[in-house]
């Protein structure tokens, strides 16, 4: 997948709780810092204090993109607070940024602090993670009630949808597969695009004959957790 294709400025991620929205968005900075010179994530989750993107801050500051993120991140204190740093995304349109949502609706309130700018600007991607693996996106209604809600909790809509279908390290490219229909059923019905599907780097080679769709490879941030 060429990152050229699909990076506004800003690319956000949001979705249902455990739908892999933090490991796309650190591995998705990866992908922006091969041809971009300046790239942020900016951690908005405010509502899970246990998987953070600072897991994944190793492998992105040795590649050279900057994190904001909250004090109390990493900590196992549940403090609903955001880094002031992150209006400097927005203060200065010279870098790209990733910005990393809590889950459902009442992670999305943090995005609506900065929603009147992101929609003045308009050079933004809204990307709606969906595991039909996970409990509450299993079907089309469970999904298009996500969207809903983050929608109006975050003030920002959403521009597309990505598959990231998995059952962590146990999943095959069948697990992967045995949901485009239901992801395809569902973007009709949300009247949005499917950006791309996350799979694992090491089922890359087996998607590219499955999948019909862009493919993203991803692998974990924490190898321990196999959370993607």
């Amino acid at each position: 997948m060429q990152t050229q294709k699909l990076s506004k400025r800003l690319t956000i991620f949001a979705g249902h709780y455990g739908s892999g929205k933090t490991t796309l968005s650190v591995r998705y900075a990866l992908r922006l810092r091969e041809t971009y010179d300046r790239v942020t994530v900016c951690d908005l989750d405010i509502v899970n204090p246990y998987f953070r993107t600072l897991d994944g801050a190793d492998v992105l500051r040795s590649a050279g993109v900057s994190i904001i993120a909250s004090d109390f991140a990493n900590t196992g204190l549940e403090a609903p607070y955001i880094s002031p740093v992150v209006q400097s995304v927005f203060d200065d349109r010279s870098q790209r940024a990733v910005l990393d949502v809590g889950g459902d609706d009442r992670g999305a309130l943090a995005l609506g602090r900065y929603a009147a700018a992101i929609r003045a600007e308009s050079d933004y991607e809204m990307l709606l993670v969906i595991n039909p693996y996970r409990p509450l996106t299993r079907t089309v209604s469970e999904i298009a009630k996500i969207r809903e809600e983050i929608e109006r909790a975050g003030g920002v809509p959403f521009t597309g949808v990505v598959n990231n279908a998995n059952l962590g390290a146990a999943t095959e490219i069948s697990h992967v597969a045995e949901t485009a229909d239901l992801v395809r059923e569902a973007v009709q019905a949300l009247g949005l695009p499917l950006r791309f599907t996350a799979v694992r780097k090491e089922l890359l080679e087996a998607a590219r004959g499955v999948i019909e769709e862009e493919i993203f490879p991803v692998e974990p941030v924490q190898k321990s957790a196999w959370k993607i």
